[in-house]
């Protein structure tokens, strides 16, 4: 039912490396890149990562209650995804952890633009 997520960013260049990186694991690679919009995913016809300069060139401001989910595939995945996304600069807003037990395993991450992402598997 998604067709891509958009995310506001300050710095082009630093948020298609963050990203490119952060999901390589998962096929994803910049498949699209306009200047100001640059889509991230495996195929253009799959769901994509969108990131860009805002439109009306004002800056970008994240959303309060604004996430984006990320399947990770397993509990192990979760925990590699948010250790990644520490090393590439994101500043952790939840450590892994099972947050509802048997059902959803989950960490959570702000991006260097202030975006919120989960990195989570149900089980």
């Amino acid at each position: 039912m998604i067709g891509y997520v958009t995310l506001g960013v300050s710095d082009m260049e630093r948020a298609k490396a963050f990203y490119a990186e952060l999901l390589s694991d998962q096929g994803a690679k910049v498949l699209l890149d306009m200047g100001r919009i640059a889509f991230i995913g495996k195929s253009m016809s799959a769901p994509m990562l969108a990131v860009c300069v805002p439109f009306n060139e004002e800056p970008n401001h994240p959303g309060n209650g604004n996430m984006v989910a990320l399947p990770a595939g397993s509990k192990e995945g979760v925990d590699e995804m948010y250790k990644r996304a520490i090393e590439l600069g994101a500043t952790c807003d939840g450590e892994p952890g099972q947050r509802i037990p048997d059902q959803f395993y989950g960490a959570y991450v702000k991006d260097p633009d202030g975006n919120k992402l989960a990195f989570f598997v149900f089980g």
